[in-house]
């Protein structure tokens, strides 16, 4: 029999021993989810117990963020890794996984964030992050005993337009602001295309007196080619409108579509083109096409 003093003691370390246990599940719950988010803090697993290993093997990669992704078979997501380029082990992943059948998808692009990696079928970008060019590399992996490495190379999966404004920036225009429809903000891992519906928009600051300004949009399309209805908008200090034209752009996976023509002021149809210098010429693009406006 215990006396009264007794219970007392006896609940008051139960007590304690339950609050430690529910702090260690809180700990071991933020840290499991950790694992899975798209925070930039995210590690490869330890390389004692690893069981896969990726490299990427692409050369002359200019991107600035890596993220490494494992999902199961059904299309849950198991791990992921992020990187940004001044991590020392930028380019590779490691990772310790029950043997099975995984999807890997391994993303490289310059946003000002990670996307949202949760569903294969929707990798999405946000517009406050920005859209980048980016690349990327999706397999079906069997994990057995044994290690193994990966070596990816990843693919180009988004389409371009570059809107040039040839003529010069007048003096109370401080920004640039591109809203545009068509294209989508989100990829599906096992296509490379487009997998929503998106209301894209960018900003760029600008130089008074400033001529030939290019702007580069990026979008994943819904198919091969596809047009993307684009409203450019000239804003003055205060945010506000100072003029707005509105575009149909033909655009293609892979592709730099050119649009250049004078955006403040009116010319002539015959002095609207502007050469493009060589030097802005980007050979690593599958194709290139040059329209005015």
């Amino acid at each position: 029999m215990f006396h009264n003093s007794q219970l007392s003691t006896l609940n008051s370390h139960l007590s304690t021993l339950l609050a430690v246990g529910l702090v260690a599940l809180v700990v071991f719950q933020s840290c499991q989810k950790a694992s899975l988010s798209e925070n930039d803090s995210s590690d490869s697993d330890p390389a004692t117990d690893a069981n896969l290993v990726v490299v990427v093997t692409n050369k002359g990669l200019t991107s600035t963020r890596l993220n490494f992704a494992i999902y199961d078979k059904g299309g849950t997501r198991q791990k992921q890794i992020n990187q940004q380029s001044s991590a020392a082990d930028f380019g590779s992943a490691v990772f310790q996984l029950p043997p099975d059948t995984y999807h890997l998808l391994v993303l490289a692009h310059s946003s000002d964030g990670n996307p949202t990696m949760t569903n294969p079928a929707k990798i999405q970008f946000k517009n406050n992050q920005g859209f980048t060019d980016t690349f990327m590399h999706y397999d079906t992996i069997t994990i057995g005993d044994e290690t193994q490495t990966l070596r990816v190379s990843l693919d180009r999966i988004v389409s371009m337009c570059r809107f040039v404004i040839n003529d010069s920036i007048p003096d109370d225009i401080s920004q640039m602001k591109f809203y545009y429809t068509g294209g989508s903000g989100a990829f599906d891992a096992a296509t490379g295309l487009g997998s929503v519906n998106s209301k894209q928009e960018m900003k760029f600051g600008v130089t008074s007196g400033h001529t030939w300004t290019a702007f580069d949009l990026y979008t994943f399309l819904h198919q091969q080619r596809g047009t993307i209805h684009l409203t450019v908008t000239a804003l003055d200090d205060s945010g506000s409108e100072h003029s707005k034209r509105e575009f149909d752009i033909p655009m293609q996976q892979n592709q730099i579509t050119w649009f250049t023509g004078p955006f403040f002021h009116s010319q002539s149809r015959a002095d609207k083109w502007t050469i493009i210098p060589k030097a802005d010429i980007d050979n690593t693009w599958l194709y290139e096409s040059y329209y005015r406006y």
